[in-house]
């Protein structure tokens, strides 16, 4: 006698009845009647507004919630509303700002966007919320897929694997270069960098304040980042030579100890630094000779440069034997090289992610990809947002010369007042002072714009702004309200 139960429905012979689900009429004009109350409701926010006065006694009643949960206060006094017009975003006190710094990377295309809604609502009909390495749904392998056709367009990566957070992809990809180089223990990465926020990642993270208390059980050793004045002033083969110089010194002092370099190409945290193609392949050549790793972290950078991979940007794709993103594409994943790829057992966890992460992240790389009017190249839309950035940088020192003193570093070296590329951007008025820097962020903050900090000495003012969805009308409104934050610490 059969044990097998009797179906109590079936699927058609080309469709299962979870696809069929999807594809309902009913279900589609569902998804659809919301996105467009979204929409409706998003196109009432057309520019920024101070608090409702109505709202300040719940608002600072949400905040003090908030702050009790976490054991402090928040940084900024942000609670979203779940509402928002592009780079407009609505608080719960009724205020609207400009979000300039969307996340830190994560909302590239900013709030409320319908198409990245109707993906989201379409992966919450998945039976689970949460995917996993053992069950999963196909989300989590054609995110992977679609992200893995772009990579290999100008690099070896072959393979994807999906992981819960940017410090997990970190994770995963030095246990890869841990194994493959087995018994190498040390790492090598640049001055500056940040890794993420796990035991390890703050350690190789090069901030002490991020690793207070924490036992330093990772061997690392510090590469300086490309320095722009520096490279100027002593000359590029001086300045490269001595950048050999002194990773051979780490090689030879600890020989095949090292079985990674991790690559920021673009540094994020320590303060939109952007590299230089013959020092990366300088460095580079001198790994692939001695069989170090080559990481390339793209978690901050990808997407935003004048090419969607930073490698592409110096033409370095075919040196990368390892590579992590994260961030902008919701859910993260690291990607590796046949030759890279693990032993069945090393890469694994009872999460990968979710249905609406996997679709919005596909979906975000195939707006990238497709983006018209064309988002990449010299002359592409983020290349443009980023020269107006500029201009507007410019004029605001030409008004208030006395906010943009000299810019040195510890060395004594000058930087310009502006910087990043693409989507990246960076401007650093009262000299780089930390307080000052820290107090104008707040400032501007409650003048209505949404910015951040990163650097180290000098520190600067930092934006990445949802550049896809963003105006470049928008430009003046967004600097007057940075404007009106820096007169505040200026006085």
């Amino acid at each position: 006698m059969s044990t097998s139960a009797a179906p109590s429905s079936t699927a058609s012979p080309s469709t299962t009845l979870g696809q069929q689900l999807r594809a309902r009429p009913a279900v589609r004009a569902a998804i659809q009647t919301l996105v467009g109350e979204v929409k409706a409701a998003a196109a009432q926010l057309t520019d920024i507004r101070p608090p409702n006065p109505g709202l300040k006694e719940s608002y600072e009643a949400l905040m003090k919630r908030a702050a009790d949960v976490r054991g402090r206060a928040l940084l900024y006094p942000y609670i979203g509303s779940g509402l928002g017009n592009g780079a407009l975003v609505e608080l719960l006190d009724g205020s609207v700002k400009w979000d300039m710094i969307g996340g830190i990377g994560v909302h590239f295309f900013g709030h409320s966007e319908p198409d990245l809604i109707e993906e989201s609502l379409t992966g919450s009909l998945d039976d689970t919320v949460k995917h996993g390495n053992l069950q999963s749904n196909m989300d989590a392998f054609e995110f992977g897929e679609t992200f893995l056709n772009e990579a290999k367009r100008g690099s070896r990566l072959k393979y994807a694997y999906v992981a819960t957070s940017g410090a997990m992809a970190n994770e995963n990809a030095l246990k890869v270069c841990y194994q493959k180089h087995m018994p190498a223990n040390r790492v090598i990465a640049f001055k500056d960098c940040f890794m993420g926020r796990s035991i390890t990642m703050c350690q190789i993270g090069d901030t002490a304040d991020y690793r207070q208390g924490v036992p330093l059980s990772t061997l690392v050793d510090y590469m300086p980042f490309f320095d722009e004045a520096q490279y100027k002033a002593m000359g590029a083969k001086r300045y490269i030579d001595l950048a050999v110089w002194h990773l051979n010194q780490y090689l030879d002092r600890y020989p095949n100890q090292h079985a990674c370099f991790i690559f920021e190409l673009m540094q994020g945290e320590g303060g939109f630094n952007v590299g230089n193609r013959d020092y990366f392949k300088a460095l580079m050549d001198v790994c692939r000779a001695r069989r170090v790793a080559i990481w390339d972290d793209e978690i901050q950078t990808w997407g935003r440069s004048p090419r969607m991979f930073a490698y592409e940007y110096f033409d370095l794709g075919d040196y990368v034997d390892v590579f992590c993103v994260g961030k902008m594409t919701q859910a993260c994943v690291t990607l590796f090289t046949e030759e890279y790829n693990p032993k069945p057992g090393l890469l694994s966890g009872t999460f990968t992610g979710e249905g609406p992460s996997f679709r919005v992240g596909r979906r975000i790389v195939e707006k990238l990809r497709d983006g018209a009017p064309t988002f990449y190249g010299d002359n592409g839309l983020f290349a443009r947002h980023h020269a107006a950035f500029r201009e507007q940088v410019k004029a605001l020192a030409a008004r208030r010369p006395e906010w943009f003193p000299k810019v040195t570093d510890a060395l004594g070296y000058e930087h310009e007042h502006v910087g990043g590329v693409g989507g990246m951007m960076k401007f650093t008025p009262f000299g780089g002072k930390k307080d000052k820097i820290t107090a104008a962020c707040k400032t501007i903050f409650e003048e209505g714009a949404i910015v951040f900090y990163c650097g180290h000495s000098p520190y600067h003012i930092r934006m990445l702004p949802p550049l896809p969805v963003f105006k470049m009308e928008d430009w003046p409104k967004v600097f007057a309200a940075i404007e009106r934050g820096l007169a505040k610490v200026a006085t």
